[in-house]
């Protein structure tokens, strides 16, 4: 109730004008709720609980512990970047999650509209703050912030422009749809404009001024060791990423070792291709052949979305034989917005309304088709959507009996571990029935491996960019433009990029148990039920459970053998972590 934002992503249209409050004062306020509701936890008689109310303290208790920590670090994080800076979030949210089905929905957006201004003021006082500390963004990330922002304000009614501007035009849109009167529909529009003359263009020129000025203060050096206590947060921010106790020099060594593992891997499938040279030399190939690259307009772009599509429906077929529980809630798959896709990840998902009137979204960025190999194109999808994302996360959402924090969290290690190991899965179902595919299978993975090397050695080795940058164009197949985009991510992002490959290794650690415990009894369906009945949680706690699982399948009746869709039979693990 605190929060309309997350009210809006969970289609509640409580508070529906309004934008969260980011300031420092509603921040402390928020802290000290947290603080207050541990130590009411701690007043809980845990023994006299049953299994499922001890978890839900203990998750509970843990999310507000890391909460509780993190606040020490409320201002190390930069608000504005080129990935989710709230100069092109809050463009987003209103584009993609407020949705107008009624006046009093418009009225809504025109209100968000004409609070866009009070919204930055309080980011503008947090820069001031960071200012004073000297916590700024590195030097590359104020053009990429800048160009975002002028996208936005570019069009009527900023400019003589004959285009309307993006929010105008999606304001526009939906107001059409409502298939009001003439004069409602006026009415409506010249309010919206109103607010995005007097609200949104005066908020935007405030915040570039303050863009302006932390870009005068901004260096080329990139790493979080740079900031006030940089290596206390950077630790922070790898417990909380990865739900561990895994430090950075554990994380660094894992990723080259991994690295290493795929490469192997990697030659395998050369000798299956036929080519003959190194491994650098394929990683050339596969990066300037046309043959695996769709045409960079409006024609190549529409393949590669139908492409994804045909993908996942032909996935969607397969989950009954490997999941006992489906989600519900659709899916379809969208290119990312024009304003904002030339900074944009190269893909991401959002989740759907738990009521069903937003469907889960897989986001494709499109900018540059030389950045998307379509030999990484069923991989990418497999992630963020079947068995990936969506699988997972409508499914927690979808859980009942299960309190809202916990169909709602969000565990970075427990859902890009399972995004990544739904890529992994694909290859035991019968896809990937194309080399170079299950190359781009390889390829992302190693990806993720490299990320472990690259992000500790940016925030605690003191890599600087470019040494970043040339590590991955050494060791991966993917293009300059996707490895400069992904290292200036990892920048920005301190520690997320390690998530990935650490939730991966412990849901296959699992599964290798379950399977070398439970031999015959084995049931590939029941493991996945059980990863994904329990919602998000920490690694940590996904192992603590799993112990008990694995003893209570133990103990049961054998079960029926399951057979996969090409006949092999599914209890075989597939691949090693």
């Amino acid at each position: 109730a605190r929060h309309p934002m997350l009210q809006t992503y969970l289609g509640i249209k409580d508070d529906y004008g309004r934008w969260d409050d980011v300031s420092e004062a509603f921040v402390a306020e928020e802290h000290e709720i947290q603080r207050a509701q541990l130590d009411r936890l701690r007043s809980f008689d845990v023994q006299a609980m049953n299994p499922d109310e001890r978890l839900n303290h203990e998750l509970l208790a843990h999310e507000l512990r890391l909460d509780i920590d993190g606040h020490r670090w409320r201002d190390h994080g930069y608000p504005l970047h080129q990935m989710y800076g709230w100069h092109s979030g809050v463009v987003a949210f209103l584009i993609n999650q407020h949705r107008v089905e009624t006046l009093e929905d418009a009225r809504a957006y025109i209100s968000r509209l004409n609070g866009i201004d009070e919204l930055f003021a309080q980011v503008e006082a947090q820069l001031d703050r960071q200012l004073e500390r000297g916590i700024v963004a590195p030097a590359f990330v104020f053009p990429k912030v800048r160009d975002d922002a002028r996208n936005v304000v570019t069009g009527r009614p900023f400019d003589r422009s004959d285009i309307d501007s993006p929010l105008l035009a999606d304001f526009r849109k939906k107001v059409a749809a409502l298939e009001l009167d003439g004069e409602a529909s006026r009415s409506l529009l010249d309010a919206a404009v109103a607010a995005l003359e007097q609200s949104v263009a005066p908020a935007y020129a405030s915040l570039m001024r303050a863009v302006d000025q932390h870009e005068a203060a901004a260096t080329t050096d990139d790493g979080v060791w740079k900031l006030p206590e940089g290596s206390d947060y950077y630790a922070y921010r790898l417990r909380r990423m990865t739900t561990t106790d895994l430090d950075a020099d554990a994380i660094h060594e894992l990723g080259r070792s991994e690295v290493s593992r795929i490469h192997g891997q990697m030659r395998r499938i050369m000798k299956v291709v036929g080519f003959e040279g190194t491994l650098s030399e394929f990683f050339e190939y596969m990066r300037t052949n046309e043959r695996f690259y769709l045409s960079n307009d409006a024609e190549g772009r529409q393949a590669y979305l139908e492409r994804a599509q045909a993908r996942l429906d032909a996935m969607k077929k397969l989950l009954p034989q490997w999941f006992g529980r489906l989600p519900k809630a659709p899916m379809r798959v969208k290119r990312v917005e024009a304003f904002r896709e030339k900074s944009a990840g190269k893909a991401f998902y959002s989740s759907p309304t738990p009521d069903g009137s937003r469907p889960g979204t897989y986001y494709v960025n499109l900018y540059d088709m030389s950045d998307m190999p379509t030999y990484q194109l069923e991989a990418l999808a497999y992630h963020e959507g079947l068995p990936g994302h969506h699988l997972q996360i409508a499914i927690a959402q979808e859980l009942e009996g299960l309190p809202r924090f916990r169909r709602f969290a969000r565990y970075t290690a427990y859902s890009e571990g399972w995004g990544l190991y739904a890529e992994f899965l694909p290859k035991e179902m019968g896809m990937y029935d194309d080399p170079h595919s299950d190359f781009g299978r390889l390829s992302m993975e190693l990806w993720r491996a490299c990320r472990l090397v690259v992000d500790t050695g940016i925030h605690m080795k003191r890599w600087t960019r470019e040494e970043a940058i040339e590590y991955l164009l050494e060791n991966t197949p993917n293009p300059r433009g996707d490895v400069v985009k992904a290292i200036e991510r990892y920048i920005v992002m301190p520690g997320q990029a390690t998530a990935y490959k650490i939730g991966m290794l412990k849901i296959l650690e699992l599964r290798r148990r379950a399977k070398n415990t439970l031999g015959g009894r084995y049931d590939v369906r029941a493991f996945h039920d059980f990863v994904l009945e329990g919602g998000p949680m920490p690694l940590t706690v996904l192992e603590s459970r799993f112990e008990d699982w694995l003893g209570a399948r133990t103990s049961a009746e054998p079960a029926a053998s399951i057979t996969g869709s090409r006949g092999a039979a599914l209890s075989g693990d597939g691949g090693s972590s």
